[in-house]
């Protein structure tokens, strides 16, 4: 069997099966590059040389992670959620219910798309949001597979599209590893061919929001159901200072390209406005970096897998056979691809662990039946972003069912993977699959 074939196989069942991710990476590349010719040795060699090329991405998530923390640690926070609460309770005195309610999915919605790209703090948000509004949701009886549904969403649709925050970084391993399998491609080019496969992403929204999930659903309400959750106070200065890092932290991204700059820029403006103590520094680093830790050693341990199946020499052996397999069928190989990618993320967990391992096949494969380069960054693009949204393993599900399943009512496959898995993979696969196809 060709080496590339076992090497992944072995991964995903590994991953399938619970094995820690990492090691599920590890184990596979040995596999594959037994299976391609090379000594056990060889293969740990080439998997420990190729993991350099993920340390720039890792470093990316601990930062953010920290600066997530810092910003969390100034009370800004808490005092959004009590704002929050208060003009929610207003709507419902005045008894205008559907507005209450139209009012919290919005806010939730861009509460998780912010978290990715302007307030780049990924799931950090939602265990301080979340908890204290449930009694609210339950009030209004909606159903919480629709907000899972909605944080999915904003969790997976911005870093697809837009380049900046988390976006600027998938897209940056896009262009890398499509550099490194042997098609460089403009970082500008990126959102253009990732325009149609958001697209399938919210059609899965609405049908979520209008149709799936627009009847009430009864939960019990458990606890006192405070309206407030106990808010820290919070001056003009930490307020002016927040706002001043996020910006700095948003316009150094854009002007260096480089995520680190920015959370870096961000941190030492809360420490030197005095809106985070110095004597915490360590403390917040550390907690935002554990928080991102897992996430950037999937990262680094997913380009060893791609080194050894690139020194195994086995993917142009998978091409030549692909392409016999196909019989020339773009349409086919296409969406063979992006199954490909789903079963791949929705073992992993991770889109951005996904891509180092399927571009170094994929761009080749590509290449082969004439894709333009357009058509393959959707292609690569949207099979890594599959099974982001459904994986159990994956932080744009665990994220959602953690803040709410804190009374123990929301089951994390039920009610959060399977949901967004209907709403999200299918119509990614049928818009990323014609993204391919009409893409010049």
């Amino acid at each position: 069997m060709n080496a590339v074939i076992v090497a992944v196989l072995v991964m995903l069942v590994l991953s399938l099966l619970r094995v820690n991710v990492v090691f599920a990476l590890l184990l596979g590349a040995i596999a594959g590059g037994l299976a391609g010719g090379l000594s056990f040795m060889e293969s740990i060699t080439s998997f420990t040389g190729g993991l350099g090329a993920g340390a720039e991405v890792a470093l990316s998530y601990a930062m953010l992670g920290g600066f997530a923390v810092a910003v969390s640690r100034t009370g800004i926070p808490e005092w959004l959620v009590g704002l929050f609460l208060r003009v929610i309770k207003k709507e419902e005195r005045e008894t205008r219910t559907g507005l209450a309610k139209v009012l919290l999915i919005l806010v939730l919605l861009l509460m998780a798309i912010f978290s990715q790209n302007l307030i780049p703090i990924h799931i950090a948000f939602i265990p301080l949001l979340l908890p204290p509004i449930l009694h609210i949701l339950n009030e209004l009886q909606i159903d919480r597979r629709l907000i899972a549904s909605v944080l999915t969403f904003g969790l997976v649709a911005p870093y697809m599209l837009l380049p900046y925050g988390f976006g600027l970084i998938f897209h940056e391993i896009i262009a890398t590893q499509m550099g490194l399998a042997g098609m460089e491609v403009e970082m500008s080019d990126i959102p253009k061919a990732m325009i149609l496969p958001t697209a399938g992403l919210f059609a899965g929204l609405l049908i979520a929001v209008f149709i799936s999930y627009r009847n009430k659903r009864q939960y019990r309400q458990i606890g006192n159901n405070k309206d407030t959750a106990e808010i820290r106070p919070v001056t003009r200065k930490d307020l002016v200072a927040t706002a001043a890092a996020l910006v700095a932290a948003l316009v150094l991204q854009i002007y260096t390209d480089s995520m680190v700059a920015g959370a870096l820029a961000g941190i030492l403006v809360l420490y030197g406005s005095g809106a985070m103590k110095w004597k915490e520094a360590d403390s917040v680093l550390t907690e935002g970096m554990q928080m991102m830790a897992f996430i950037g050693f999937v990262i680094i341990a997913a380009n060893g897998f791609a080194s050894v199946i690139q020194e195994t020499g086995a993917i142009t052996p998978l091409v030549e056979t692909a392409s016999d397999l196909f019989g020339n069928s773009r349409l086919l190989a296409s969406l063979v691809m992006l199954l490909a990618g789903l079963f791949v993320t929705m073992g992993i967990g991770s889109s951005f662990a996904t891509i180092p391992v399927i571009a170094a096949i994929f761009v080749p494969l590509a290449t082969e039946f004439g894709f333009s380069e357009l058509a393959t960054i959707a292609l690569i693009g949207t099979a890594g972003a599959l099974g982001d949204a459904g994986s159990p393993a994956s932080d744009s599900t665990l994220g959602p069912t953690a803040g709410l399943n804190v009374d123990g009512q929301h089951n994390h496959i039920w009610d959060t993977c399977v949901p967004t898995f209907l709403h999200y993979n299918v119509p990614l696969v049928l818009f990323g699959w014609l993204a391919v196809m009409v893409l010049p």
